[in-house]
């Protein structure tokens, strides 16, 4: 079951069209007032979908079923699909964001993978809070790479002064993506990859923060921390990746500063892929390039891709989001 989460109202909607799809007798007053209240709650649903406002919404898992969705931007430029599912796993961590708003005149598309350790906590804080710092950011529009080093930078600080918890090894990764203009502009901290697809080639836009880099592991130790093996690479023996939101305990070694890329928004640029790393442990960037090629539709392929990596055995959660650029469309997509 799928819960539409944009306040009140539009769990009013949620209830009644539930409601009117299992009404089979009612009364005559008691009809009317259904009808009236799912009217009311109706062209609300609809005013704010017209203005753009539900992009945003996204899927809670309650009985750990998948999720999944996807639009269309107004100026008919890009489209977007996601597909969301908890796997084997007893809890969700992963979350995801997809919005279109209008910043100083123009549309934006945002998009975000967000997979959290050590519980949900802070992943869902930063679904809830880092898109909207950003979109907020006075130079959001004019210099967007710096917009994004500071609203990860706020997004952590603030999450870190208000969780009041005593578990400190929660954390969170992220990989976003802005679309503005004809720029796509990718940042990520620890291990939810971004790929696209530019002329048939798969190339990766984001690099995976692990301890045992050279670079992750330099850094880490002039800080005063260390890398182990226990398992995999950790920080401290702990943390599997360097990057991350949250991750009180380990903050000095663990930053969140964001690695970024930027590329041209052109006819040669056909999709973008956000996943978390249950897709990419049993799936390679080039595999799953393919796969969304031969699918047209956004939502399909993110769905595809999170199928693929269920019949390979991932145990993890697995969130996927696929935005697809219309003008990049050629052939290999009408499969």
């Amino acid at each position: 079951m799928l819960i539409l989460g944009l306040g009140s109202k539009l769990g009013q909607f949620y209830f009644w069209a539930k409601q009117f799809a299992e009404l089979s007798v009612c009364g005559d007053f008691a009809f009317a007032n259904c009808e009236a209240t799912f009217r009311q709650t109706l062209f609300l649903f609809l005013s704010l979908s017209s203005m753009g406002h539900l992009s945003s919404i996204v899927g809670v898992h309650v009985d750990g079923s998948p999720v999944s969705g996807g639009g269309l931007s107004e100026n008919g430029k890009f489209s977007y699909g996601y597909a969301s599912s908890t796997g084997k796993r007893s809890s969700m961590e992963d979350f995801y964001e997809t919005r279109i708003a209008s910043v100083d005149n123009q549309l934006v598309g945002l998009f975000g993978v967000f997979d959290g350790h050590g519980g949900a906590r802070v992943a869902e804080y930063v679904k809830e809070h880092l898109i909207s710092n950003l979109i907020r950011h006075p130079h959001f529009i004019s210099d967007t790479r710096k917009a994004i080093v500071d609203a990860y930078k706020q997004t952590d600080q603030d999450f870190l002064a208000s969780d009041n918890s005593q578990n400190r090894d929660a954390g969170s990764t992220a990989s976003t993506a802005v679309l503005v203009g004809d720029r796509l502009v990718v940042a990520n901290v620890g291990d939810s990859r971004a790929v696209i697809c530019r002329g048939g080639d798969a190339i990766a836009v984001s690099r995976d923060h692990k301890p045992d880099q050279t670079d992750e592991r330099q850094r880490i130790e002039e800080a005063g921390g260390f890398v182990m093996w226990a398992g995999t690479w950790r920080v401290g023996g702990v943390l599997a990746v360097s990057r991350a939101f949250g991750d009180k305990l380990l903050k000095q070694y663990v930053v969140v500063d964001p690695e970024i890329r930027e590329e041209v928004i052109d006819n040669s640029l056909e999709f973008l892929i956000l996943a978390s790393d249950g897709l990419w442990d049993v799936v390679s960037n080039e595999e799953a390039v393919n796969m969304v090629r031969a699918v047209a539709d956004a939502e399909q392929a993110a769905k595809m891709l999170l199928e693929e990596a269920y019949k390979r055995e991932s145990s993890d959660n697995i969130t996927c989001v696929v935005v697809r650029f219309i003008s990049g469309q050629n052939s290999s997509n009408s499969g």
